[in-house]
């Protein structure tokens, strides 16, 4: 018997102006009703009574849209205060265009989580900017459900080390994937569809490809191969820069490179974006004021630099950057080597390891290092423990307050307001779901398969206790510097010294003729960008600023460079 489709996921409009209702209720219903359910109401209660009929016959809610200002006087309370929704519905503040007076609320909204997003009612039939917004909503909300197209499906242990590291490849580099547990129904069938004998988990399948080829446990050059878009480096083939990183530092260097005319190659050991590319929501980068995840940030970038021409080699990385006969060679871990005449090091950074033996063996069982937005749906009704007082923890405790029953910031500071932005310690502290321990260090754990207890110290008082849930680590970094060995000069902490402060090292590194140019390192013609380098800023806008100003640098050197050859 064929599997029922599923239902509709519904959009709900509340207003109790007529004209509102009529105009943008015909507008969704025109547009979207085949394929949502398009409800309107002209009250709060009516659309309450609504919700806990959807949310009992399992009929998700895409979003609920609320009308603010004018005869709606209250609506953005109403909206706020508008339930039962779980994590996927999107609550969107309706207003007219040019009543500011309710502007300033909804930004405060905003701020604080209680809403999502903001949106002008249309005043035209078929106002496409309306419609522009809408549809991105429900491309988010349909994100939030999982479980849309799959171009690749994952077959797996849940907690095995290596499904979670390629679940979070695929979903970081915005590759449509299912996911199925091995040991549920579902994917035990799917096993035995595939007519696998003893399988090798986890099993992938390309969907996208003719034939759905099967890989078995495959190793990250295997994965990278399968996809058939990643061409080797050929031995006679020569760059005029050769990126390593694509991060935001390196994506800003690879975009302004390509647009202008260099040859460049961007070596990626893991996805495009970085540590910023784990983040669920950035609302302070420049231009998007709902704010954009750092996945859906760092693969357009990606995009845009591949459009313009720039080459990409992904789950490589470099092994060894030397000089040879006045040209950069890029060793890289596949065996090939990359021969270019500037390199850019854009490797950023890791989150620093707890160092507590107990936990660490538990990485992946419960213990997740990084804001892994692939479990984020698994956190539902658990207990939920972030290490951290930056912006990644902060913005990661958000993101997993949608799922988990609750969720506690661990902190070993005595406040939030040095090392977190302003929006996001406000955002924490209005979230009925979050709390936060203030000077707090984690000293222990226990568990077999799974995390069963965190021991937590304080700070202050040396007094232990143990807790029980989940733990998100992301306290500090540590710069990606290990592949420059020795042929770089780096501060005691690792991070790559450049320009003026290669020539205050105290180990006489710089030996050229000429002082060394801005982002430039100890060895010429290699310059660094981004967290891998000493004095960086870390914020992602910056990143991508000195990915640009070393294109232009760089331009310098080539020319002085092509002059003395």
């Amino acid at each position: 018997m064929p599997a029922e489709p599923p239902a509709r996921p519904a959009i709900l409009l509340i207003s109790t102006d007529p004209q509102v209702r009529r105009t943008v209720g015909d507008e969704l219903g025109r547009r979207y009703s085949a394929d949502y359910t398009v409800l309107v109401h002209d009250t709060p209660a009516a659309a309450a009574t609504d919700l806990t009929a959807l949310a009992a016959e399992g009929v998700p809610v895409a979003l609920v849209i609320g009308a603010v200002g004018g005869p709606d006087a209250d609506g953005l309370a109403d909206l706020e205060a508008v339930g039962p929704l779980d994590h996927t519905a999107l609550r969107v503040a309706l207003t007219r265009w040019g009543d500011w007076a309710v502007a300033r609320p909804v930004f405060d909204a905003i701020g604080l989580g209680t809403v999502d997003r903001r949106l002008n009612r249309p005043e035209l039939a078929g106002d496409e900017e309306f419609h522009r917004n809408i549809a991105e909503f429900l491309e988010e909300a349909a994100g939030r459900r999982g479980r849309g197209f799959e171009a690749v499906r994952m077959i797996g242990e849940r907690w095995a080390p290596r499904t979670q590291h390629l679940r979070d490849q695929f979903n970081r580099n915005h590759v449509p994937t299912g996911f199925y547990d091995a040991h549920s129904d579902e994917g035990a069938a799917l096993l035995a569809g595939l007519e696998l004998d003893d399988p090798e988990l986890p099993v992938v399948v390309l969907r996208f490809q003719a034939g759905q080829p099967v890989l078995q446990n495959p190793t990250d050059i295997q994965i990278a191969d399968a996809f058939g878009i990643f061409a080797p480096v050929r031995a006679e083939e020569e760059f005029d820069v050769a990126i390593l990183g694509a991060g935001p530092a390196g994506l800003g260097a690879a975009v302004y490179a390509a647009s202008e005319g260099l040859r460049v190659i961007v070596v990626e050991h893991e996805a495009v974006g970085g540590q910023a590319g784990t983040s669920s929501l950035i609302r302070n980068y420049l231009g998007f004021p709902a704010g954009v995840s750092g996945s859906r940030l760092a693969v357009a970038a990606y995009e845009q630099a591949w459009s313009l021409g720039a080459r990409f080699h992904f789950l490589r990385s470099a092994r060894d950057v030397r000089r040879e006969d006045g040209w950069c060679v890029v060793a890289l871990t596949d065996g090939s080597q990359v021969r270019c005449r500037a390199v850019v090091v854009a490797t950023g950074a890791s989150y620093r390891r707890l160092e507590v033996p107990a936990l660490d063996a538990l990485a992946g069982k419960g213990v997740f290092y990084g804001a892994t937005t692939t479990e984020a749906t698994a956190m539902a009704g658990r207990q939920v423990f972030v290490a951290g007082g930056g912006n990644s923890a902060g913005q990661a405790a958000v993101h997993l307050a949608r799922y988990a029953e609750h969720v506690t910031v661990l902190v070993r500071r005595p406040d939030l307001t040095e090392t977190m932005s302003e929006y996001l310690v406000r955002e924490i502290d209005s979230a009925p779901n979050i709390s936060v321990r203030y000077r707090t260090g984690i000293v222990g754990g226990a568990g077999q398969d799974f995390l069963d207890a965190i021991v937590l110290r304080d700070l202050d008082t040396g007094a232990e206790d143990t807790v029980h849930g989940v733990l998100f680590v992301l306290i500090g970094a540590e710069p990606r510097s290990q592949c420059l060995r020795e042929s770089v000069a780096r501060d005691a902490q690792g991070y790559v010294l450049t320009g003026p402060d290669v020539l205050a090292d105290d180990a006489g590194t710089w030996h050229e003729d000429r002082p060394p140019l801005m982002l430039e390192t100890s060895l010429p013609g290699v310059f660094a960008v981004g967290d891998v380098r000493h004095g960086s800023v870390k914020r992602v806008a910056s990143a991508v600023g000195e990915g640009a100003l070393a294109v232009s640098v760089l331009h310098q050197y080539l020319a002085n460079h092509r002059t003395m050859s």
